[in-house]
């Protein structure tokens, strides 16, 4: 029976590379069905990678432990791969105009590499529970977002309507009237001669008032050539 802590068979070596596979591809899989930038083979290959690296940090270098001066460090490159990841992850997010998007999956793929690590120094509990917990995260709290906060994110509303006097009124009635606060306005006029104008309005949704029924009556309004929600 092999004792030397420094040494790890092939068999022990595909044990945790496959299980990397698996845990970084869960988590992947979520990303990826939600459309997200960063998807499964990000994960898997982020989770591989740092599994990989950390194995090499623990085992790569064992045939130098007889030579003098030589102090070897497990953790010296499993260090460098928690401050490496973040080039990816802010790869990941994007700023809108109105919003930022990409923090999750850029905090999901910061997780799969410290699973990565886990897996990579035999921390199976604890990796497997983590990529339980990171899944049900990301599945039930995206439930309770959809259910209680999504209608207190602002959306923009593009407007393109006839420049002709109490048009903003009547948007503003529409708006108002169906219980949503209108927090930006910004209109720009069209070609000289074309008495059209582009209204932007920055609102933050009532909760439980479609978007679609505000569209609708929103080209109600005889002005109103077109209505667009983002």
């Amino acid at each position: 029976m092999i004792t030397n802590p420094w040494y790890i068979d092939s068999f022990q070596l595909t044990i945790r590379l496959l299980l990397s596979l698996m845990l970084g591809g869960l988590i992947g899989f979520e990303r990826e069905r939600s459309s997200h930038a960063a998807g499964l083979r990000t994960h898997i290959l982020v989770c591989l990678g740092s599994t990989l690296i950390m194995l090499l940090s623990m085992y790569g270098f064992s045939e130098f432990l007889g030579s003098d001066n030589v102090r070897l460090d497990p953790a010296r490159l499993a260090a460098q791969v928690i401050s490496g990841i973040g080039f990816l992850g802010a790869g990941t997010i994007l700023y809108t105009g109105k919003a930022i998007t990409g923090l999750t999956t850029a905090a999901s793929l910061w997780v799969v590499a410290a699973i990565g690590l886990s897996v990579g120094a035999g921390f199976y509990y604890p990796a497997v529970m983590v990529c339980v917990l990171t899944l049900l995260s990301l599945w039930v709290l995206n439930l309770v977002e959809q259910r209680y906060f999504n209608g207190k994110r602002p959306r923009l509303l593009q407007i393109r309507a006839d420049d002709y006097p109490g048009v903003l009124s009547r948007i503003s009635a529409v708006l108002s009237g169906q219980g949503h606060e209108m927090h930006k306005l910004t209109v720009e006029e069209g070609e000289e001669g074309q008495h059209i104008m582009f209204i932007s309005i920055t609102v933050r949704m009532a909760r439980g008032k479609p978007t679609v029924v505000l569209i609708e009556e929103l080209q109600h309004i005889a002005e109103v050539h077109s209505v667009s929600c983002e």
